[in-house]
């Protein structure tokens, strides 16, 4: 009789411990909050994402909710600029996505001159003037898609005269 009981509570430990693993096993991955499931606050400022949201990939969910999280303490500038990357992004088709990550992880893995010398020219280029900016634009008939787009240093000026202008 003991071993009958003993029998019957192993079976049952053994179906519990199966039944277990069948729902671990079968229960869908976590894919982080739907749209919906998001506070009016974080669908304010993550608007720009709204219409991809549910296909984003949940580490990146996370990573956008982290900026939500931080965003009310940003300076109104930064807010300007989150916003309108955040614009920039969602018009980004997943091929150009997948391309400026590459390109991103590129630049970290640059030697630290590298990476000095290229900071220090970002910052030329963002000390100039609107106008001075426009002499390096591309525009985007000049490369073809999922090509990267080279930009040209500016037209030098004109030499100097060696005589000064009778004028």
């Amino acid at each position: 009789m003991a071993q009958e009981a003993l029998r019957a509570l192993s079976r049952a430990a053994l179906l519990a411990l199966a039944l277990a693993a069948t729902a671990a096993g079968a229960a869908p991955p976590a894919k982080g909050p739907e749209w919906a499931s998001l506070t009016a606050d974080q669908q304010q400022i993550l608007a720009p994402l709204a219409g991809e949201w549910n296909r984003i990939e949940p580490e990146r969910r996370r990573k956008w909710l982290g900026i939500a999280k931080r965003y009310p303490s940003m300076k109104p500038e930064e807010q300007q600029r989150i916003q309108r990357r955040m614009h920039d992004w969602a018009k980004l088709t997943p091929e150009q996505r997948k391309l400026a990550r590459e390109q991103y992880r590129s630049l970290g893995k640059l030697p630290p001159e590298r990476r000095q010398s290229l900071n220090r020219q970002w910052a030329e280029y963002r000390a100039l003037p609107p106008h001075e900016k426009r002499m390096f634009d591309v525009p985007p008939s000049a490369a073809r898609p999922g090509e990267r787009r080279r930009r040209s240093a500016p037209p030098a000026p004109p030499p100097a005269p060696s005589q000064p202008s009778p004028l």
